[in-house]
């Protein structure tokens, strides 16, 4: 796909949705980061019911702690994964009290060090908390990326360098939600809907009947 291809895209999503973000809830840093590893391979509803509950009664690195691995597997227990991530949660809890000083780093290379947090959790860290104009390939936009033509690739990161090299810079803040929102709305996996799809004359999938 050519640059004014791809930003004709991006302006039509951010006219359409100018200050786009996370479905997850959270109040602070720690809520995102513990949110964000609970959703892999769970939905943003899913994780926004438990956290809902969860949150006020532990929401800070000592509090999950006091409530211990079996105690947070209460709260998670209908999200898949929970013993896996229980166990990661308490031991990246640890870990920010003993290296952070109860924070969220700021850096890819620390937050890649926490158990459980890969680059995928560590580029939504930097892009919604921190402002970085990083892009976390998940599900929906290695689909709506390969499938638009935006950038193609067999393998999350493949495809991650190849938006940041077509996205032009006004729009790499935003654009990782801007492609989760078309993916998760429009772009559907089995039945796209192209026919009220915004950018169905610019994408290169042929367009569903």
């Amino acid at each position: 796909m050519d640059e004014w291809t791809t930003k004709q895209i991006f302006e039509r999503f951010q006219i359409q949705t100018p200050h786009p973000r996370t479905e997850l809830h959270y109040t602070s840093v720690f809520e995102l980061l513990i949110a964000v590893m609970l959703s892999a391979q769970a939905t943003d509803i899913s994780v926004n019911k438990a956290t809902a509950v969860l949150f006020p009664q532990a929401n800070t690195p000592a509090a999950l702690l006091e409530l211990g691995e079996e105690g947070l597997k209460s709260y998670i227990k209908r999200i898949g994964l929970f013993n896996s991530k229980a166990r990661h949660v308490i031991q990246t809890c640890e870990l920010l009290i003993a290296r952070h000083h109860g924070e969220v780093p700021s850096s890819r290379e620390a937050l890649e060090a926490l158990p459980g947090v890969g680059r995928k959790t560590a580029n939504v860290i930097l892009n919604t908390a921190f402002g970085l104009p990083v892009i976390a390939v998940d599900t929906h936009i290695f689909r709506v990326s390969n499938r638009t033509g935006l950038a193609e690739g067999k393998t999350p990161q493949s495809v991650e360098r190849g938006l940041m090299k077509i996205i032009p810079p006004e729009f790499q803040q935003h654009a990782h939600h801007w492609l989760i929102l078309h993916g998760r709305y429009v772009c559907l996996a089995r039945k796209p809907l192209c026919k009220t799809c915004l950018i169905r004359d610019l994408c290169e999938h042929p367009m569903e009947k």
